[in-house]
């Protein structure tokens, strides 16, 4: 008799192209058949249980079947599922975007589904904001090195992945990356600070001498997520908004993977004191149960798309825009935040779990590195084929981590417990001592 397990991957085979994925290797790594989630935990249907280290690809804030945002979404389906944002307006999104424009002090929000067409959406809005300005020489972008910003071809083109981008490079506008402030990048005795002026410094002489064509610098708020979570300095972001102010240039902050609490912050841009001139935010946004994306921006940007000439709007849409079920899922994650003192809690798990990494000292692992609920580190020694090896390793012990080459990150929901914790750490260290 064939499993449920065993029925499902059988279908799925047949039917899904799975992303970010050599299908081929599905052959030798099967895939997962996830029957239900409750807290941190995924189960299969054969109830097989494995704790989500990674909040499903970053999305999860408060964990699987949470109460309240179900609540949330069941209710507003009593009342209106979706209708077209253009001409037409609802409550949930109207009152998302004035929660927003009161945490951030961005006056508009523009709405979308995904991450990426948030990245679109912000160059294409700065292109036309210069444009309209009369600045038509302003249309290229800069953005860092090893920066990710998504896969359409607008966003892709200021991301600096090559597994991801080489292929599609006769598609791609070009664009120009700066030095990334990742500290794991300074010299021996070169303070996180340091290195990240030494690059500021960088940027400046880049952005002094072509200013007159730069539109935007688009970069990621204290982790560059997608490329090992290569951690910096707040310094570097404070010293980028003071360039872009003087040589006139957009800022757009990609808090797609790190709004939303994941820093230790609200926002990441917060812990440097800045605003951006464009905020991309995405994943956890709805708390991990619908897809959503927003574009928040200056009403100087808004005000200078307001004009009697059609041309001069932004003319930019996407069918299930300001979705009203997404946008109550939204609502019901910042209600939670105001309820609860989600980040004083956040503090005092990473306190914890960090408490706990003092005794991995001696493991062959360097830069162990944390920043709000983001943790990794890079195994430095063992066989070719590591990532592979160590995420069937952790998997077979019940945990979902997906290393990002030889970085192993936790990224977990914010309910997690102590005890889950500890059992985490426990099985990540059983799983390297299996594959270093």
């Amino acid at each position: 008799m064939v499993s449920g397990n065993q029925s499902l991957l059988q279908r799925s085979h047949a039917s899904v192209w799975h992303p970010c994925t050599q299908m081929k290797q599905h052959e030798a790594l099967p895939l997962v058949p996830v029957r239900r989630g409750d807290g941190v935990w995924l189960e299969d249907f054969d109830g097989k249980r494995y704790l989500d280290g990674v909040s499903s690809w970053w999305v999860n804030l408060f964990g699987h079947n949470h109460p309240h945002i179900k609540a949330a979404i069941v209710a507003q389906l009593d009342q209106l599922e979706h209708v077209i944002l253009a001409g037409f307006t609802h409550e949930p999104v109207v009152r998302l975007s004035e929660q927003l424009s009161a945490l951030t002090g961005l006056g508009h929000s523009f709405y979308a589904s995904d991450g990426a067409s948030a990245t679109e959406i912000a160059l294409k809005m700065s292109f036309h904001y210069w444009r309209n300005g009369g600045q038509h020489g302003k249309t290229r972008f800069i953005s860092l090195k090893n920066g990710y910003h998504g896969e359409t071809l607008g966003s892709l083109s200021v991301t600096d992945v090559d597994l991801f981008k080489d292929t599609y490079a006769p598609l791609l506008r070009e664009s120009v990356q700066l030095p990334s402030p990742d500290w794991r990048l300074a010299e021996p005795g070169e303070s996180a600070e340091q290195y990240a002026l030494r690059c500021a410094d960088r940027a400046e002489e880049y952005i002094a001498a072509h200013h007159a064509v730069i539109a935007a610098l688009i970069l990621e708020p204290l982790v560059q997520c997608a490329t090992g979570m290569a951690m910096h300095h707040p310094v570097y972001l404070r010293r980028l908004r003071a360039l872009c102010d003087q040589y006139h240039v957009h800022l757009i902050a990609d808090e797609i993977a790190v709004g939303f609490g994941r820093t230790g912050t609200m926002f990441a841009s917060e812990q440097a004191g800045i605003r951006p001139d464009f905020l991309c935010l995405s994943k956890g946004i709805t708390g991990g149960y619908l897809p959503l994306s927003v574009v928040q921006t200056t009403d100087e940007v808004y005000r200078a798309f307001y004009d009697d000439s059609v041309a001069r709007g932004f003319l930019h849409s996407h069918s299930y825009t300001g979705n009203a079920l997404a946008c109550s899922a939204a609502l019901a994650t910042l209600e939670i935040f105001a309820q609860q003192d989600v980040l004083a809690s956040n503090r005092s798990k990473a306190a914890y779990l960090n408490r706990q990494l003092v005794d991995w000292a001696d493991l062959p692992i360097v830069h162990l590195r944390n920043t709000g609920m983001i943790w990794a580190f890079d195994v430095t020694s063992g066989q070719a084929g590591f990532q592979q090896r160590f995420y069937q390793a952790v998997l077979q012990r019940g945990l979902l981590l997906r290393p990002v080459g030889n970085t192993v990150y936790f990224m977990p929901p914010y309910v997690i417990s102590e005890s889950e914790i500890d059992w985490m750490l426990e099985q990540t260290l059983g799983a390297l001592k299996e594959c270093i």
